[in-house]
């Protein structure tokens, strides 16, 4: 291994120290340990020692090929001094920040789509739902409204049909009345009988036969 392959080796292992810092104060900020459940807090803590060990190695293999030498984890260690010692403060404070802008800009674009978006469309609905109601019922007024006027067009039209009718009647000669009203006897007298007849069936289906001694 070349000098400035051991250099270059050494600088990555100091930047990875350092980027492992602020991964676990980022983890430990968004994990809220207490809160979680044993099993939950160990499954995440295996993730994240896993996905660390990966990265180191990948980075160790992109400078020197995966070779692994004692000063490597001196340079891991000193990183990760110096992160706690230099950075954590500010690295904390610049975290909680950025935590706070991005609930600002969720909070900020949850209420823009509530008052932009999601209340013109609810208002619109209700809006086309009125108007449907306002035109159904305008519809069923309007047609009520045509109905009555038919029937006061007919019942002009059928009372000016009777009375042109009663006018033609006093023109027709008397003996064309005279068997016009026979003939309406007749059929009334017919219609009366078979009416009684009806009548004098019913009753003697209805009533109560003896019973035979």
């Amino acid at each position: 291994m070349t000098l400035s392959t051991q250099f270059i080796t050494m600088l990555s292992m100091v930047g990875m120290g350092v980027l492992f810092g602020t991964s676990l104060d980022t983890y430990q900020r968004f994990l809220n340990r207490p809160k979680r459940k044993r099993w939950f807090v160990f499954i995440n803590d295996l993730l994240f020692w896993l996905a660390q060990g990966l990265s180191i190695f990948y980075t160790l293999f992109l400078v020197n090929q995966g070779e692994i030498r004692f000063y490597i984890f001196l340079a891991l260690l000193c990183g990760f001094a110096a992160y706690q010692s230099l950075f954590k403060r500010l690295y904390l404070s610049l975290l909680e920040i950025l935590i706070q802008i991005c609930i600002s800009t969720y909070l900020f674009g949850k209420k823009t789509f509530i008052y932009v978006v999601w209340k013109p469309i609810f208002w619109i609905i209700g809006l086309i739902i009125s108007l449907f109601f306002a035109l159904y019922k305008g519809l069923l007024a309007l047609i009520r409204l045509i109905y009555r006027i038919i029937k006061w067009v007919l019942s002009i039209i059928f009372k000016i049909i009777l009375w042109i009718l009663s006018l033609l009647w006093k023109l027709v000669p008397k003996k064309v009345k005279k068997s016009v009203e026979k003939l309406y006897n007749k059929g009334a007298g017919l219609f009366l009988r078979i009416k009684n007849y009806f009548h004098r069936w019913v009753k003697a289906w209805k009533k109560p036969k003896k019973p035979k001694e």
